[in-house]
């Protein structure tokens, strides 16, 4: 029935249609196998795309060619850029989403990609021969082979759901668990864990009173993930805050002896930083109250996500307590919270490629690494669908690095450090943050996916063109001076203090209550100069004025850790024959096996004094 494919993706979430888009529009013969051609893209948490550092990660993929940003753009409901009062390696933006509308986009687009075929089954196995795979086995007995499989499972490996003493089988509401896999990789050599990831109860938006809530809308100013011109919905829906109280706690406190969390049924570790209501409650017993967004989840249905409510308790214990939120008296219950475990693997398994280091031409993406968020399990299975197609097709592998994106920081993290607990990405996480903005992953990272074929001549061409017009206007504000009496009452009015001689456009830009706007208000020849350029461009120009000198000792910084990050370390390496490692890190270094000097130098347990060895041994 099937011929050979190039490369096998199993399961079609957000790491499974990046990798099979990416992987087909480089020119592989792509089967993705899901198990309901139903959910392809479907989001199980938050109708949500972006967010503080996630929303960087959604353009880099846009940048290089993925679809992430387009598809988001077209399924907007509401779009905020975040954290815009502080500095802009902090700005990030998020978008609400029309959920449903987004599965049917990337649905519709994945059935437009010429090299895709689907199949709508279970993976029970994978074939493999020696070290290296050759495809998968099905529920329905198809053995289908391939040169490469890309394996993103999501929460669907040996899925266990909770929710109060109940606790079934599924790797989502109503969806079965996935077996076998998990069994095969560790009988191959593979260690396996488990995590835990929840979801709150959805509500019936017809049955809240909103009156009682406070309104959050979106920008005015309606801004964008892509930076192609996909066409915008021009409309943007509202959504709501409202707050927990003390009578909501105590009744949550009822089914304290009944949460599977706390009577130990669930074994995985959850997110830290996204815990559920009853965690909340009892880590912060201090705190009276805590913050619930009420958030819709499509233009055309009255189904509405309770975000910062996400639990396991009872199901009548989670109605009881949502009744006693302001503007939730008579709430509707669609379906209560639940939380699951999973199977996943610890991502010091693979390469940097997302490669195992186990099984050739076998790669992970996703939550089988240990990550959460559907951002960062697009982006794996972007740059998997890469370099399973480069592999079988003998070209250059792709490495992210740490100074060229978030990406690369994430993906260097879970290889390099691993993670015991659902990771998710923080700016705080880039420690060349202020380089890796989201104003500029189109300049960082188009090159990328011009040079793989991902972006088009003219897309490239639109970046050069940002980059010239962006540099004109920083030469024009440099060389073009104003006199006192053009700006003095504009620098009063936004409380910077007046000049006293001619001045140049530059000194007053640096100054921090000082933007371009205020100085297009008062000199119309300078208005008149930007009028021909677009917004993205003087937000750019702006923002190169305003930190040049940081960018510049920035990136003194990224030029001296280059030195270590190009230093390559033979894979075949023997550390054994290193006597002055101390033997954490010869345990370390022998498990990971770290492609560079500076890789080696981010293992925890790998002190300086193994580095300077390291490097010692490698001058001679």
């Amino acid at each position: 029935m099937f011929n050979k494919y190039d490369i096998i993706v199993v399961g079609a979430g957000h790491a499974g249609c990046e990798a099979a888009a990416a992987a087909a529009n480089l020119g592989s013969r792509v089967l993705l196998v899901t198990m309901n051609m139903g959910t392809i893209a479907q989001m199980s948490c938050n109708p949500a795309m972006g967010g503080v550092a996630k929303g960087q990660i959604v353009r880099e993929i846009d940048a290089m060619g993925g679809y992430s940003g387009i598809i988001s753009d077209q399924t907007t409901l509401q779009f905020r850029m975040l954290n815009r009062s502080k500095g802009p390696a902090m700005w990030s933006p998020r978008a609400q989403i029309d959920r449903m509308r987004f599965a049917e986009e990337w649905r519709l687009k994945l059935e437009q990609t010429p090299n895709v075929d689907f199949w709508q089954d279970t993976v029970s196995g994978l074939l493999v021969k020696g070290d290296k795979v050759l495809g998968v086995k099905t529920s329905l007995g198809m053995e289908i082979e391939a040169a490469a499989v890309v394996l993103t499972n999501g929460t669907f490996l040996n899925g266990l759901i909770h929710i109060g003493e109940k606790r079934f089988g599924g790797g989502r509401t109503a969806e079965k668990a996935a077996t076998g896999i998990t069994e095969q990789l560790v009988e191959l050599g593979f260690e396996a864990g488990r995590m835990k990831t929840g979801t709150p109860p959805r509500i019936d938006g017809r049955s809240l009173d909103y009156t009682k809530m406070e309104e959050q809308w979106g920008d005015e100013e309606r801004g964008r993930f892509s930076y192609t011109k996909v066409p915008l919905v021009e409309e943007q829906r509202c959504c709501w805050i409202t707050y927990t109280n003390e009578a909501v706690h105590e009744t949550l406190k009822e089914g304290f002896e009944k949460s599977p969390m706390f009577t130990g049924r669930i074994k995985g570790l959850g997110p830290r930083y996204c815990p559920s209501i009853e965690d909340k409650i009892n880590r912060f017993a201090e705190r009276e109250r805590h913050q619930i967004f009420v958030e819709p989840e499509g233009w055309n249905t009255v189904e509405i996500y309770v975000n910062g409510f996400s639990t396991s308790l009872p199901e009548d214990v989670q109605y009881k307590a949502l009744t006693k939120i302001p503007g939730f008296e008579n709430a509707k219950m669609f379906r209560p919270g639940y939380a699951i475990e999973y199977d996943y693997f610890p991502p010091t398994q693979l390469d940097l490629t997302l490669e195992t280091k186990l099984i050739k031409n076998l790669f992970f993406a996703g939550q089988i690494n240990g990550t959460t968020g559907y951002e960062e399990a697009a982006c794996q299975g972007f740059i998997a669908g890469i370099n399973a197609h480069q592999k079988i097709n003998d070209r250059h592998e792709l490495i992210m690095k740490r100074s060229e994106s978030y990406i690369g920081v994430l993906i260097d993290d879970l290889v390099t450090k691993g993670t015991e607990e659902p990771y998710r990405m923080f700016t705080s996480r880039a420690e060349h943050r202020l380089l890796l903005r989201q104003d500029n992953a189109d300049i960082r990272l188009s090159s990328i996916g011009h040079q793989l074929g991902l972006i088009s001549d003219e897309r490239m061409e639109r970046v050069e063109q940002k980059i010239a017009d962006a540099e004109k206007i920083v030469q024009h504000i440099k060389k073009q001076s104003v006199e006192p009496e053009e700006v003095n009452q504009m620098l009063e009015s936004v409380g910077s203090s007046a000049v006293n001689q001619k001045v140049k456009l530059v000194q007053l830009l640096s100054r921090p209550q000082v933007e371009i706007k205020n100085l297009r208000e008062v000199l119309s020849s300078f208005d008149q100069l930007l009028s021909g350029f677009e917004t993205e461009v003087i937000e750019q120009a702006e923002i190169k004025i305003k930190y040049e000198s940081y960018f510049e000792k920035e990136m003194e910084i990224v030029e001296k850790m280059k030195k270590m990050e190009d230093r390559e370390i033979n894979p075949e390496f023997d550390y054994q024959t290193l006597g002055s490692l101390s033997k954490e890190a010869r345990e370390k270094l022998i498990r990971i096996k770290p492609r560079t000097l500076g890789q080696a130098s981010r293992i925890s347990g790998v002190s300086p004094s193994d580095i300077s060895v390291l490097m010692v041994h490698m001058s001679k």
